[in-house]
C-alpha cells in the first residue's frame, strides 16, 4: 500500500500564502517599495502563537515582519481588536467611548490614533510628492469662525473672508454664483 500524502501541518511548516501585498522596508535596498517583486520570502513565523511570518529580501538580505509599517507592529492587541478600535474612532467616536466599547485601556487608543496619524500624514505626503506639479484649483469645502481669528485680529469684519474671496477671484478657482444674485 502506498503512503498517504503528508499533512504540512504535522511537520511545525504552515501555508505561506501570497507575499503579493508585502514590499521591502528598506530605503537603502533596489527593491524598496516594489510589491509583488519576487525578493520576499517567509523565512520563519513570530508570536506567541507563531503566526506572523518574518519576510526576508532576497536582494538587501534583510529581515523583516509583515507587521512592519502597520499598526500592529509591537502590538500585543489581536488584529480584530486593533480594527475594531479604528472602525470607532473612524465613525466618530470619543478615546474614552472606544476605549471602554472595545475593552481596552484609554491610553493604548491614544496610541494607536496617533500611530495612525502619523501613517496618514506620510501617506498623505507621499501622495503629494507623486503629483507632476502643483495642483491648478485648490477647493475650499468649509471655513470655520471658530478656528479663525476674531474679526478685531484679522482686520475687521470682513477680513477673513475678503482675503478668500480675493485669494478665489484671481483665477486659482472657478468664480462661483452666488444663490442670493441669481
Amino acid at each position: 500500500m502506498g503512503r498517504k500524502p503528508s499533512n504540512p501541518a504535522h511537520h511545525g511548516t504552515k501555508p505561506v500564502g501570497s507575499l503579493a501585498a508585502f514590499a521591502c522596508p528598506n530605503p537603502d535596498c533596489s527593491h524598496f517599495n516594489r510589491f509583488d517583486a519576487g525578493n520576499l520570502s517567509v523565512v520563519e513565523w513570530t508570536g506567541k502563537h507563531k503566526h506572523i511570518r518574518r519576510l526576508y529580501c532576497s536582494m538587501c538580505k534583510r529581515r523583516f515582519t509583515e507587521r512592519q509599517g502597520t499598526l500592529l507592529r509591537y502590538s500585543k492587541l489581536p488584529e480584530e481588536m486593533v480594527v475594531r478600535i479604528v472602525k470607532c474612532l473612524g465613525h466618530g467616536c470619543s478615546l474614552e467611548a472606544t476605549a471602554d466599547i472595545c475593552d481596552v485601556d484609554p491610553r493604548t487608543v491614544e496610541r494607536l490614533l496617533e500611530q495612525a496619524g502619523r501613517r496618514a500624514e506620510g501617506f498623505h505626503r507621499l501622495q503629494l510628492e507623486k503629483l507632476p506639479g502643483s495642483p491648478e484649483a485648490v477647493q475650499l469645502d468649509e471655513l470655520h469662525g471658530r478656528v479663525s481669528p476674531s474679526p478685531e485680529e484679522r482686520g475687521g469684519a470682513g477680513g477673513l473672508l475678503s482675503a478668500v474671496a480675493a485669494w478665489v477671484g484671481s483665477g486659482s478657482t472657478p468664480r462661483w454664483r452666488s444663490s442670493a444674485g441669481s
